[in-house]
């Protein structure tokens, strides 16, 4: 299995950011409210104790993911023209019109935005092809057809 984590800079850069942002913000601060949680006494009915201690743990468990993704980075740059391939951002046209897309690792998939994973079935079914091929993808409402008319 690959454990490479492709993404891009910027990509890269947002997890750098958010592994500081959780390890010197947010561990301190989930700390205190440990810390105020145990003030109270009684541990075993105490809320804020064990719902701060459930944020701890998943504060922690992302911080070991965040860490394992940037060890496994690798930075994929933005690719211009050609053939579509991870880091390519492209245009196609379908019956409900123009559509931009970008080929992105798995980790930064944002298909509300047009960032699609190269592992999806959309993403893998773009990906080596150029300008003027078409794509027929299988999508939850059928197959959707999709021209591609601009690989940037």
């Amino acid at each position: 299995m690959d454990t490479n984590t492709y993404i891009s800079a910027a990509g890269l850069q947002g997890l750098k950011d958010e592994l500081v942002n959780r390890m010197k913000v947010l561990r301190p601060e989930i700390a205190q409210k440990i810390s105020d949680a145990k003030e109270m006494g009684d541990l075993s009915e105490n809320f804020a104790y064990h719902e701060a201690k459930e944020q701890q743990a998943q504060n922690e468990m992302r911080i070991v993911d965040i860490q394992e993704m940037i060890v496994n980075a690798v930075v994929v740059e933005e690719k211009v023209g050609g053939a579509i391939g991870l880091g390519s951002t492209f245009v196609v046209d379908t019956k409900s019109g123009q559509k931009t897309y970008q080929i992105v690792g798995e980790n930064e998939a944002d298909p509300m935005v047009g960032k699609i994973s190269n592992v999806s079935p959309l993403g893998s079914a773009f990906m080596g092809k150029k300008i003027g091929d078409v794509v027929q993808a299988e999508v939850p409402s059928g197959i959707i057809e999709y021209n591609i008319v601009e690989v940037k």
